[in-house]
């Protein structure tokens, strides 16, 4: 029932009395303040009491889980007592009142700053899409198991260990009930953990690192002694548990709801419609493939292959030509009575060659090395380069002629002149 003070941006206020403060959000809704956050930096020589104010004390009228779960942390959370304190609002959220307690007459200052882009929420979003649309290839590889047992097992070091003593834990309903009550100690400890970092870091930073490297360590170490996931229903779930947390990134990640939800239905859309259009490209291909004229390709081939390619060939048609002519359906007695040798014949198709010895001898004298074939091909050759050189001789002679009667011209005139 007490009156607060409404503070606006780039309000400086001091006093140094108890009073209470609240921001009162704009209800217009503008993208450019997508990721627009308002700082309240609160500080003092002296120390003084903050304490949050929620309108929803009974958290009965919360509308998501995410407001239940803050509401029931600044129930349980303590006023906290320092001298200076900063406080994140986000630009869409709830209206945010708090009050200052200071102990003594000393002044404090209350100072209202917007930040248009805030790089921790840009962090969270573009990390959640990239989550999101990689969380399957991440669950498969063992260097992201391994991170993200230790990120686990630094932030929600209850839910690891619960999670490492489930095989010990006999009823499924009371591992269920243990890790629920885990999950609420493990968020209640982040938000502790959120709101005292910067005091944290200042007074106790090497506790703060030994812890980390402690239970990083000790998370690596019982991570590694489990190995990485290898049955296809733990990759699954550890899948839907990223894609989940993306899900979580995503919307704290911008200060208008509706675009998170907007967000969130695309990526899920994009990743349903993914296996109707990779089928339909697979299908293109084919038809493509189908329908595409074959461009055809000549190979030469080598003398060697040439000559290979001509033996093996006339090998199988011979032998083809001699199974015919023994099949039933040969017409032997009409080939017999048109043949000149019809003994020869016979002999072919029993397995005698197609080429007798005198016939082999007479090609080889004809066609073979030092036969009246090469020798006349060879003087021929001879012949037509001996034509040729007295032609060119000639015609050489002439250029040459020529070029002296261009040389000589001068000369007659030349002394002529003289």
């Amino acid at each position: 029932g007490k009156n607060c003070s409404l503070l606006q941006e780039m309000d400086v206020i001091q006093k140094q009395d108890e009073n209470c403060y609240c921001y009162v959000q704009n209800r217009t809704i503008h993208l450019h303040y997508l990721w627009s956050t308002l700082q309240i930096k609160v500080n003092s020589r002296e120390k003084f009491r903050f304490e949050p104010i929620s309108e929803k004390n009974n958290c009965r009228n919360s509308e998501t889980v995410f407001e239940f779960a803050a509401c029931a942390i600044q129930i349980l959370w303590k006023p906290e007592i320092c001298t200076e304190t900063f406080l994140s609002i986000k630009q869409y959220g709830e209206d945010v009142c708090f009050k200052i307690q200071p102990f003594k007459m000393e002044p404090y200052t209350v100072r209202v700053k917007r930040e248009m882009l805030d790089g921790k929420l840009l962090f969270l979003f573009v990390a959640g899409i990239f989550l999101f649309h990689f969380a399957n290839s991440l669950s498969r590889s063992a260097k992201f198991f391994y991170l993200s047992g230790i990120i686990l097992g630094a932030l929600a070091l209850l839910v690891f260990v619960l999670l490492t003593l489930k095989r010990f834990i006999p009823r499924h309903s009371t591992f269920w009930i243990l890790m629920s009550g885990s999950w609420m100690a493990s968020l209640y400890f982040i938000y502790c953990f959120k709101e005292n970092m910067q005091w944290l870091w200042s007074e106790h930073r090497n506790y703060l690192l030994g812890y980390f490297l402690a239970v990083g360590i000790t998370s690596f170490a019982i991570c590694y002694q489990h190995g990485p996931l290898t049955t296809e229903l733990s990759i699954t779930l550890f899948t839907w548990t990223l894609q989940l947390t993306a899900f979580v990134l995503i919307y704290c990640g911008v200060t208008i709801p509706q675009v998170a939800y907007a967000v969130i239905a695309v990526s899920l859309c994009s990743k349903g419609l993914g296996y109707p259009l990779g089928a339909a490209c697979h299908v293109a291909r084919k038809i493509k493939h189908h329908f595409k004229s074959k461009k055809l390709v000549f190979k030469y081939l080598t003398e060697e292959e040439y000559r290979e390619q001509g033996e093996s060939e006339t090998i199988r048609a011979l032998e083809e030509l001699r199974s015919f002519c023994r099949s039933p359906d040969f017409p032997s007695w009409i080939a017999v009575s048109k043949l000149q040798a019809p003994h020869r014949f016979a002999a072919f198709v029993l397995g005698s060659p197609h080429v007798s010895p005198a016939e082999t001898k007479a090609h080889d004298e004809q066609y073979g090395i030092g036969s009246s074939f090469l020798e006349e091909q060879l003087f021929e050759t001879r012949a037509q380069s001996e034509q040729d050189e007295p032609a060119n001789s000639v015609h050489e002679e002439d250029e040459e002629n020529e070029n002296e009667m261009h040389t000589q011209t001068p000369f007659p005139y030349a002394t002529e002149l003289l």
